[in-house]
């Protein structure tokens, strides 16, 4: 390891053990971005001579680091601290909040890191019935801000940040720790598809608002024609598949591969979700110089340079005329293209770490 990195690592560049507890396990069928981060991480981390592992809901299964299934959705949080014991002298935990946290300072002794990859605020209504969301929403807002006062936080976009000092988290203990781009989506870009080509990327789930997206699509087709792909599925898959317009390819789940190959082919990826931790599959998309049109909100605020590698908008209507517009003027959208891709190059999962340590570091101190 370099002297800088040992620098910006702090005190924690010695051999660790780091214990990760989260809400889901990659090989759950509903895992998502937060699944992948915590999955990115460790393996960042073994690489660097550090010793991981996971306890999470389950289903679970092995990766390069031992996974351990606390059993069901709910029940998890009631098992953690018990399996937990099995870890007592392990140097480090980063506890996932996946909108309700582990609680963990009730519970570990040792340093902790309280990751969070966004906050749920009123997301809570969108998943849950009204009393469920209510206790959830106030668990977040209210709980974590209390249980976990002298705890250190990585929060993975300035709008996480933010919204963490809203809730009553002192700006001190919170760390910026952008997330990286795999290798993978960083190879050279592919041509360019010879036909209007959109790509919309990620869980059909009601947080992504897709159908609004198709809403959007059925009035900027009549002007450009031309395909918009869907990639990923999820519970809405059937429901959407029912009310699409005409041009819209549902193209389900796909190989890192074929997302890369479609990535690059696409003129634009289009992104309407209310509200993002970070928004990785944006920071994707700039990686195969593909240029995003996306609202103006947390989160995906901070993955797009509005003018420079995408572009931000207020409201639907805007929506139909920035992405008409880039459609027309192919200087302009292809620009931006390699503005995104060459802003893309400076994200990795080495940096991602770095900041991760710079917070335990801090965790160690303190206590």
């Amino acid at each position: 390891m370099s002297r800088d990195r040992c620098a910006r690592a702090g005190s924690f560049t010695n051999r660790m053990r780091i214990l990760f507890v989260s809400w889901r396990d990659l090989a759950h069928p509903k895992a998502g971005g937060s699944e992948v981060v915590v999955d990115r991480l460790a393996v960042a981390l073994q690489q660097r001579g550090h010793e991981t592992a996971l306890m999470c809901g389950g289903p679970a299964e092995e990766h390069e680091y031992p996974v351990i299934s606390l059993g069901g959705t709910y029940t998890q949080y009631l098992r953690a601290p018990f399996v937990a014991r099995r870890f007592a002298d392990w140097d480090l935990l980063v506890d996932m909040a996946n909108g309700i946290p582990f609680f963990s300072p009730l519970w570990w002794r040792g340093p902790r890191v309280c990751l969070f990859t966004h906050v749920h605020a009123d997301q809570w209504h969108d998943y849950f019935p009204g009393p469920v969301a209510r206790v959830g929403y106030l668990l977040e807002q209210r709980a974590v801000p209390l249980v976990y006062r002298s705890t250190q936080f990585a929060a993975i976009s300035p709008s996480t940040r933010d919204e963490l000092q809203a809730m009553g988290v002192a700006g001190d203990r919170i760390h910026l720790m952008h997330l990286g781009l795999d290798p993978s989506v960083l190879v050279e870009p592919g041509p360019k598809a010879p036909e209007p080509t959109f790509v919309v990327l990620g869980r059909l789930a009601p947080n992504k608002a897709i159908d609004r997206l198709l809403a959007i699509w059925s009035r900027v087709h009549a002007v450009t024609g031309g395909r918009l792909l869907v990639v990923g599925d999820g519970p809405e898959r059937e429901r959407l598949e029912a009310q699409a317009p005409p041009g819209v390819v549902f193209k389900g789940r796909v190989t890192d591969a074929e997302k890369v190959e479609l990535l690059g082919e696409a003129w634009l990826l289009v992104h309407a979700a209310p509200r993002e931790g970070w928004g990785m599959v944006i920071m994707e998309a700039a990686a195969q110089g593909t240029p995003t049109v996306a609202f103006d909100v947390e989160g995906v605020r901070d993955a797009i340079v509005d003018g420079e590698t995408g572009v931000l908008v207020a409201d639907d209507d805007g929506f139909v005329a920035a992405w008409t517009d880039l459609v027309a003027d192919t200087d302009r959208r292809l620009e931006l293209g390699r503005r995104a891709r060459a802003r893309a190059e400076g994200f990795s999962w080495d940096a991602s770490v770095d900041a991760l340590l710079a917070a335990a570091d801090r965790a160690k101190v303190r206590r």
